[in-house]
């Protein structure tokens, strides 16, 4: 399958080349959902539209802000954007499903989320999560942990195991002594805590990665259909090689980066301090990362996905979920 989607993508990309040959290309509109509000984690899109990356790739690019409420699979799915952000534990999920999502890059190299917990509660290691209650991330992001939970053999319904609180986007349950453990992310939920009041010493955390357990975040996914359309395939091309070009701009400049963003947040609810050390913190997971797919990392995502015995997030091995084609011509 994957194989006969990229023979497909060549011959309309192709085709895309023929048709654009000696012409000049009209500002093509494309609509980009982010996986959640605008803030540092999404920077190098913000930093393509700001520095003229898209403009000069012929492209008109909306970038519409996620929220609670929002799902970019459903955004996708209604034809509300061309492209969506998403991590890969919920694109595969969906996928099995019937949605046809496809990973065309993958900006993000590494994996920014944690489980941290108060030290007071006693935890010292994975060994000590039964009976005590994980605060867990909803709406497609519990697919990690879930799986994490199953490779450590552990009910998420309490008992022997451990008790899952549903977390909102905030810490509010770690604060509060709702929860011994929060979800949270390197860039973003960690320093909410740090920033209410606790420091470092009263806190451990168990990274993803270094657990073993780390799934691909913040892909860039479009519906299979999309990759038949010569039009659409060579807009994809240009989209990534503008994103790719602001990504490593905002790598080299996060301070300016996430002055960037700031100028793009409508709600006026993000502050200099904490975008910019988000920024920081952001281009550590992308750098390593040209944009496209490794196939190491993602074999390493299904592997994990898979594990759990009775309760793997798929039960398949997936096909057709990604491709090199829109990132090989937008690279080279």
């Amino acid at each position: 399958m994957k194989q006969t989607l990229k023979t497909f993508a060549v011959g309309a990309l192709a085709a895309a080349s023929f048709l654009g040959a000696g012409a000049a290309y009209a500002a093509d509109a494309m609509t980009l959902q982010l996986k959640w509000v605008t803030q540092a984690q999404f920077a190098g899109y913000y930093v393509a539209l700001e520095k003229g990356y898209y403009t000069e790739e012929d492209l008109d690019v909306t970038i519409k802000p996620g929220g609670p409420d929002i799902a970019p699979t459903q955004i996708l799915a209604g034809g509300g954007a061309d492209l969506v952000i998403d991590w890969m534990p919920s694109a595969l999920a969906a996928r099995e499903k019937g949605l046809p999502l496809v990973n065309i890059a993958q900006p993000y190299k590494s994996s920014g989320m944690m489980l941290t917990c108060r030290k007071d509660s006693g935890i010292k290691s994975p060994e000590d999560f039964p009976g005590k209650t994980l605060g867990v991330w909803f709406f497609g992001n519990e697919y990690p942990f879930l799986s994490w939970m199953s490779i450590l053999g552990l009910s998420t319904e309490g008992g022997d195991g451990v008790t899952v609180l549903k977390q909102g986007f905030n810490v509010d349950p770690l604060l509060q002594g709702q929860a011994q453990c929060v979800s949270t992310m390197t860039y973003n939920e960690y320093w909410q805590i740090i920033d209410a009041g606790l420091t470092p010493d009263d806190l451990i955390t168990f990274k993803y990665e270094e657990q073993g357990v780390a799934t691909l975040e913040d892909g860039l996914y479009v519906l299979e259909e999309k990759l038949s359309d010569p039009k659409e395939v060579d807009k994809m091309v240009r989209f990534v090689r503008a994103s790719m070009k602001g990504w490593k701009y905002a790598e080299s400049n996060p301070d300016e980066a996430a002055e960037i963003v700031l100028e793009y947040d409508e709600t006026g609810a993000q502050t200099e301090k904490h975008q910019k050390r988000m920024m920081g913190e952001v281009a550590k997971l992308t750098a390593g990362s040209n944009g496209a797919l490794d196939p190491a990392d993602y074999e390493r995502t299904v592997k994990t996905l898979m594990s759990g015995g009775s309760s793997p997030v798929i039960t398949k091995m997936p096909e057709g979920a990604w491709t090199h084609v829109i990132t090989d011509a937008a690279l080279k």
